[in-house]
């Protein structure tokens, strides 16, 4: 038992841990000069576009609020929208301090307000999370197909051709025998990676039968689409990053998607990781340290604050 709650405090604190140690080698690697003119570019970041990106985001939360009710009516419950709203900005809110407690807190909210029963919750945020992750998928593949051009000349450049066949010949070699393992296999940890897959291919075909999914695919493509729009009008607030294209922008964009995921709300991760894809694509390194500073620094504002505030009327407000 004390082993188990070991386990669960070491993945509430590592990953603040983590954060925590990535913001000051982050910062800790620039000169005084550097912070100076790091601030400087943030205090003199445009308004208008911050307050652009916050109406794309709430746009994004409120379909994603929609969209979940689709889930939820055919086992018979119909949230209100308010409340759908609440539980989703609650499970932001969480995520900011708690890594993935956000779907919990996610589900306990609409429970508290609507009398959903937390697993069938749980269950809809499940399917949910496998629609977002198909959609990740299709834009990675998006941004390999806009920058396979520049991809090639970098392995040209930078890599001997003989190895790299070598070793994609290896790696296929190596799925094929995976795969077979993994169809085969009865040892218990295989058998639970072959279940994940199989409960995400089961969590499509739910999405693809539901009553309403050309609503519902609508839905999930208009959330994606308000977050990449949301990422680029903050390019509009760092001078060195304007005009950047559209191939760019999606790779930065899928980087930064798994940088959030690294850390409580991709701290320290999420600065890093956009100093790198950025400078890869010949930006300079202050650009993606202003760019990377004023997207994480104003949504983690924006989700403590309007987040913090609905779940304050779901667990303080509505209870009193």
């Amino acid at each position: 038992m004390a082993y188990k709650k070991a386990i669960k405090a070491l993945k509430i604190i590592l990953p603040l841990v983590l954060g925590v140690f990535l913001m000051w080698l982050w910062l800790g690697k620039m000169s005084p000069q550097e912070r100076i003119d790091l601030w400087n570019t943030i205090k003199n970041a445009n308004p208008l576009w911050i307050v652009i990106s916050f109406i794309f985001s709430m746009l994004s939360h409120l379909s994603r609020a929609y969209r979940w009710r689709f889930m939820l009516e055919p086992m018979g419950y119909s949230p209100k929208l308010g409340n759908s709203l609440a539980a989703v900005m609650t499970g932001y809110f969480a995520n900011t301090f708690v890594i993935r407690s956000g779907e919990v807190l996610r589900a306990v909210s609409i429970q508290r307000t609507d009398n959903i029963p937390f697993e069938k919750a749980f269950g809809t945020i499940v399917s949910e999370r496998i629609a977002d992750l198909v959609m990740l998928i299709l834009i990675m593949i998006t941004t390999i197909i806009l920058q396979s051009t520049l991809l090639i000349d970098y392995f040209k450049r930078e890599a001997n051709p003989i190895p790299s066949i070598v070793g994609l010949a290896v790696l296929l070699v190596i799925g094929i025998i995976g795969l077979r393992i993994l169809k085969n296999s009865s040892h218990s940890f295989i058998v639970k990676i072959r279940a994940f897959g199989l409960g995400i291919l089961e969590g499509v075909k739910s999405i693809l039968s539901m009553k309403k999914n050309a609503a519902f695919i609508f839905h999930t493509l208009f959330i994606w689409s308000m977050y990449i729009a949301m990422f680029w009008i903050v390019t509009l607030t760092v001078p060195g990053l304007q005009g950047v294209s559209i191939g760019v922008t999606l790779a930065a964009f899928v980087v930064g998607a798994f940088a959030m995921s690294a850390t409580n709300a991709g701290m320290g991760a999420y600065p890093i990781a956009m100093v790198a894809i950025f400078t890869f694509f010949g930006y300079a390194e202050s650009d993606g340290n202003a760019f990377g500073s004023i997207i994480w620094g104003t949504q983690t504002i924006f989700n403590i604050i309007v987040g913090g505030l609905f779940a304050l009327y779901v667990f303080v407000i509505r209870r009193r």
